[in-house]
């Protein structure tokens, strides 16, 4: 059946007063369109195209509060704010090479951004070539992924990439980044969600779709931590770099606590090393700061270190992005409500000192 017959979209489809055959043959319509087009060894025609582009545009609900990227307004009031404190982390660390790749890069975006756009995919998506290869069409993972968007060879055969003793279109830019839209789309089909089909691209959909089942979420922070930690990173390397290259940093330089509206001060004290073995998460609640220490086993200076004005800034009930060394962040996340019951149980036995009236014995009161 020809794909004009579903092309007004998959809300409206429903609005019809059709059958229930029909409704249960086109209950997936946007599934089989994709599989046409995955299948197909040409592009796909413009009523595919638009009605991708509607499809795929809210991937990234969870990342943007409008559910998409607006260039006209700032990207500290858009972007969600679990993300914030990786980005300065991310920025201070890579900030500089990535700034610098904007143009050097802008070719490979632009071919990049021509072919995504004829599959209906965001441009957003051509920064997974960067997290990926450094945009290196010669790039060779210790795995045996080779490419600007690193296939192993049996997912490029897959995808119609020709790999053999003499010839390896992994490494053709054009031919490998069709290959890589057809691979996202399919992934797309599947997740509904782009940073899910980026934590799959790396980590494979085996293990997203065991996230999902444990944590009985499809949000990507909720359920972050059941996925490997490199699949978890990889996610906030694309959002990050995203944000750089999004944005105009080379003006002034930029100050990395701009992000946030929640008040947290500059982790000054940390190093480059500590922040690569470590994370973040947003919580919010009568956590205090000496029960987590003590709970995860870490020093409370060390704490401190990491996490300054931590106390004050969920004293005044506001959110606060977590960081810790990534085994520590595993206990905190295992344990955060029994931690946060023992930091509400403390809190009230203050409050129940503080106010309880004393009654002096009569031997001690002074005639």
């Amino acid at each position: 059946m020809s794909f004009s017959k579903f092309s007004f979209g998959y809300n409206n489809f429903f609005d019809h007063p059709i059958s229930d055959t029909i409704k249960k043959e086109y209950a997936n319509p946007e599934n089989k369109a994709i599989d046409e087009v995955i299948k197909s060894t040409t592009l796909p025609d413009k009523q595919k195209v638009k009605y991708f582009s509607q499809l795929t545009k809210y991937g990234f609900k969870d990342l943007f509060k409008n559910y998409s990227y607006n260039s006209a307004i700032p990207y500290a009031s858009q972007v969600n704010p679990y993300a914030e404190t990786y980005m300065q982390d991310y920025l201070k660390a890579h900030g500089k090479f990535l700034e610098q790749m904007k143009t050097t890069a802008l070719p490979y975006f632009n071919l990049i951004d021509g072919i995504l756009t004829q599959y209906g995919l965001p441009k957003e998506l051509k920064y997974l070539a960067v997290i990926e290869s450094d945009l290196k069409s010669n790039a060779l993972s210790d795995k045996g992924a080779l490419g600007p968007w690193q296939f192993m060879s049996y997912t490029a055969k897959d995808y119609g990439l020709v790999v053999n003793q003499f010839e390896d279109d992994r490494t053709d830019y054009y031919k490998s980044t069709n290959a890589a839209a057809k691979y996202l789309l399919n992934l797309y089909k599947d997740f509904k969600d782009w940073l899910l089909v980026i934590a799959a691209y790396n980590g494979g959909s085996a293990r997203v779709y065991d996230a999902i089942r444990k944590s009985g979420s499809r949000n990507f922070w909720k359920l972050q931590y059941y996925l490997p930690e490199e699949s978890r990173n990889h996610v906030k390397k694309f959002i990050a770099t995203h944000y750089i290259m999004e944005s105009n940093l080379s003006n002034g330089g930029f100050d990395y606590t701009s992000l946030s509206d929640n008040g947290n001060l500059p982790r000054q004290d940390i190093t480059k090393t500590e922040i690569e073995s470590s994370d973040s998460i947003a919580i919010s609640g009568r956590y205090a700061a000496a029960i987590i220490a003590k709970n995860i086993g870490m020093d409370i200076n060390d704490f401190n270190r990491y996490n300054p004005g931590f106390d004050d800034m969920l004293a005044t009930g506001g959110t606060y992005n977590l960081r810790l060394p990534d085994a520590k962040m595993n206990l905190f996340v295992t344990n955060k409500y029994p931690i946060l019951n023992e930091c509400v149980n403390k809190l009230l036995d203050d409050a129940n000192a503080n106010t309880k009236t004393i009654y002096q014995n009569q031997h001690d009161v002074k005639k």
